[in-house]
């Protein structure tokens, strides 16, 4: 008696549509926690961004033995940017960066898509090349389309202290 043939290695069609119906049940219950979780990234490199400019903007200060600025600009189009240079912010601007006696030394850009939207307490902070210090201070806010916010905080001293509102992004202490 010759032996039975053996069937096809593989999947049926009926296995492959019960696995791919499950896949996409999982996707769409787990799509509002990954949506949550894109915008606390971008918030969290925001303000790990603009922490960094601002401590860099109080080194070059003293580096260069001149005053460096942070300039917080805003277009119509809810896009925003910062701008850390040297020389008068009149001739800054978020699309050409800085013009004339200006020199531009970093500029980074908050496009509105990325839903992240900078509240700054001045146009423009001020670093002294002697001391480091900073005028004016105040508190720089970046926050989020769900509300999840995280502050940067510059003192007079020119020091940043980084928190959020009831510590609601994960990594930043309470304010």
């Amino acid at each position: 008696m010759p032996p039975l043939p053996r069937p096809a290695p593989g999947f049926t069609l009926v296995e492959v549509a019960i696995v791919l119906g499950i896949a996409a049940v999982l996707a769409t219950l787990a799509w509002p926690g990954i949506g949550s979780l894109i915008e606390r990234r971008r918030l969290d490199g925001a303000a790990s961004a603009l922490a960094g400019d601002l401590q860099f903007s109080r080194s070059e200060a003293i580096a260069r033995n001149e005053p460096v600025y942070l300039t917080a600009l805003s277009n119509g189009d809810g896009d925003a940017c910062w701008l850390v240079h040297t020389g008068p912010n009149a001739d800054c601007s978020c699309e050409s960066g800085c013009t004339g006696e200006t020199s531009l030394l970093r500029k980074t850009r908050l496009p509105a898509a990325d839903g992240v939207r900078l509240h700054a307490p001045a146009r423009s902070l001020q670093f002294d090349p002697k001391l480091g210090t900073c005028t004016p201070t105040g508190t720089f806010e970046l926050v989020g389309r769900s509300g999840h916010a995280v502050h940067q905080i510059v003192n007079v001293m020119g020091r940043v202290r980084t928190c959020s509102p009831h510590a609601r992004v994960a990594g930043h202490a309470a304010c």
